[in-house]
């Protein structure tokens, strides 16, 4: 009995697989497989391409939609700037000029503006003012050969105040030249003495026919000068010390109010100058 040719799984009896045949049919099926592979992925290039293409050319036709807009024109800066008025601002005025000079110094000089201050304060001290006293008559406000000096330098005024605290006191004179050489030249020969101012309490034995300390300077036009000592009459020693305090307050008292003299004429003339250029 004839069973015909066998299958890929069978020889001639069926019993036994064809192994050739089956390696055949495998590799054709690989070569099929792998040429469908590379033909997808030929198509998805070609796809991905395409769609590449359509965004670069949609992107170019909407550049114009997107792009900022330009800045705008902005003005050009103004060739020709402003301009400003060239003033010259003066210095301030300087206080010792007027202390200095009888032309500028023009105000009034009283006791009451040159010793305005019913206590004379000096750092921690105080003294209450006594009594003022104002001579144009130099000699009558000095005793001894300091008269003559005063009268031979033109001496115009003599202002004078005095101060006590606790049976001490001060008188303080501030004599008035044309020039500050004529101050210094005072001031440099000065010989005794200022004449003690008594009143208001201070009596008349303060510093007449005893011993009491005195000093002198200038400053600008002004010579100063002090003359201090017990109230009593008692004669100032060398160990002392009161009396030679109220001196030098009153010395520096003199100097801040001859100098505040000057501040306050230059102040004014300050302000009459910021005035006149408004």
């Amino acid at each position: 009995m004839s069973f015909g040719q066998g299958g890929p799984f069978g020889g001639p009896g069926g019993s036994t697989p064809d192994w050739d045949a089956l390696a055949d049919e495998s590799a054709t099926r690989s070569r099929r497989r792998r040429w469908l592979l590379i033909g997808g992925g030929a198509l998805a290039a070609l796809a991905v391409a395409a769609i590449v293409a359509t965004a670069v050319i949609t992107s170019g036709k909407d550049s114009k939609a997107t792009a900022l807009p330009a800045a705008p024109d902005l003005p050009r800066e103004p060739t020709a700037k402003p301009s400003f008025p060239d003033v010259s601002v003066p210095p301030p005025p300087d206080p010792r000029d007027y202390i200095s000079d009888p032309a500028k110094d023009t105000a009034p000089l009283t006791p009451a503006t040159l010793f305005p201050d019913e206590n004379m304060i000096v750092g921690e001290h105080s003294y209450p003012r006594a009594t003022t006293s104002a001579t144009t008559d130099c000699t009558a406000a000095a005793q001894g050969a300091l008269g003559s000096l005063l009268a031979g330098n033109g001496c115009t005024q003599v202002l004078r105040a005095t101060y006590a605290k606790d049976g001490v006191a001060v008188t303080v004179g501030v004599a008035v030249f044309p020039t500050p050489a004529k101050a210094a030249k005072v001031r440099d020969q000065t010989k005794p003495n200022l004449a003690p101012l008594a009143g208001g309490g201070v009596p008349s034995a303060f510093c007449q026919g005893t011993r009491c300390r005195t000093t002198t300077n200038a400053t600008g036009r002004y010579a100063y000068f002090t003359i201090s000592g017990y109230t009593d009459g008692k004669a100032v020693t060398e160990s002392e010390t009161r009396a030679q305090q109220i001196g030098r307050d009153g010395a520096s008292y003199a100097f801040t109010r001859i100098t505040q003299r000057g501040k306050d004429q230059a102040a004014k003339a300050a302000e009459e100058q910021l005035k006149s250029q408004s």
